[in-house]
């Protein structure tokens, strides 16, 4: 397990812990060593996370051992059956999506993929698709929406991919036409932030009946460190940015930008996955139950009045 800064006391009592249980297995009767070493590590956990700071989020959010999209699909959903290509460039490896099973009933995952070692995450780019991926997250979008499907995505992404081959090839284009595509769509969509929400990468899959974000998650039109460098020229400001950006899931929340907040259990998604995954997969299932009762035109309404309100307009 990694730790970061903010983590180092976790890692001490781990340290400890697993040292006492290594005694233990040699004969030595220390039962209530463990007992008050997984005490003190439950109130010290309890103690972090219910007062973690925006940056101290972010950070989360990136952990490298956090579940990703594949993850998630593989954990709450059986015979996921992966589709590739946008039919016109190629198949883009940052962008994932396929039919999958969930209590009996056929859904459509679509999501940003990162990679979990070096090699991967240059084979997923880093989870920023091109416009190949956007295009093939819509081309499933309406397959489902054909097939009278639900559509669940999850939203892990520092952006869309912003190289000049991606521009050339229409990267702002490919998200305009998915927000107003899905929009429109027949069938209930369920958009879950998982990690990361940067700006229109991520919200070129983020138009949903329901948009929720897992409790170590942020949203934003920008990063930190990104706003950071535009405000400051440097990077050094990126703490003072994830404060002034409120781009924590309650922030959100607060301003009527997401439907709901995914509790996480204490530790993070990354030290508990399995708890995660149940907590994912229940509450898709709730929303969907709920989604299914009203009719298409009812959801597209709603979602046109939900995202209408957002912001301000003057003319």
């Amino acid at each position: 397990m990694e730790y970061l800064d903010f983590e180092k006391p976790i890692e001490e009592l781990m340290t400890q812990l697993n040292k006492a249980k290594e005694l233990g297995g040699e004969g030595v009767d220390v039962k209530q060593a463990i007992s008050d070493l997984e005490n003190k590590l439950k109130d010290t956990r309890k103690s972090i996370y219910s007062n973690l700071s925006p940056w101290q989020k972010v950070q989360l959010s990136r952990h490298p051992q956090r579940p990703y999209t594949l993850d998630y699909i593989e954990n709450i959903a059986d015979n996921f059956i992966e589709l590739h290509g946008d039919r016109t460039v190629k198949d883009d490896k940052a962008m994932i999506g396929g039919w999958a099973e969930m209590d009996g009933k056929s859904f459509m995952f679509i999501g940003q993929q990162k990679g979990k070692n070096t090699k991967m995450r240059q084979y997923r780019n880093f989870g920023m698709p091109n416009p190949e991926g956007y295009r093939k997250a819509l081309r499933l979008m309406k397959m489902a929406e054909k097939f009278g499907k639900p559509v669940v995505t999850f939203i892990d992404t520092p952006g869309a991919f912003p190289g000049l081959e991606a521009e050339e090839r229409g990267q702002g284009e490919a998200i305009a036409r998915n927000l107003i595509e899905m929009i429109q769509l027949k069938v209930p969509m369920i958009c879950i932030i998982i990690g990361e929400g940067a700006s229109g990468g991520a919200l070129g899959i983020g138009i949903g009946d329901k948009v929720l974000m897992l409790e170590n998650t942020w949203y934003s039109v920008i990063s930190p460190e990104s706003c950071s460098s535009i405000l400051w020229r440097s990077w050094d400001y990126k703490e003072q940015a994830a404060n002034a950006l409120k781009l924590t899931a309650d922030d959100m929340k607060k301003n009527k930008l997401i439907d709901g907040i995914i509790k996480e259990p204490e530790g993070g998604a990354h030290t508990f996955p399995e708890e995660i995954f149940k907590t994912v997969k229940k509450e898709i299932i709730k929303q969907t139950k709920a989604l299914e009762k009203k009719s298409a035109e009812e959801c597209i309404v709603e979602r046109i009045e939900k995202f209408g309100q957002m912001g301000e307009v003057k003319e």
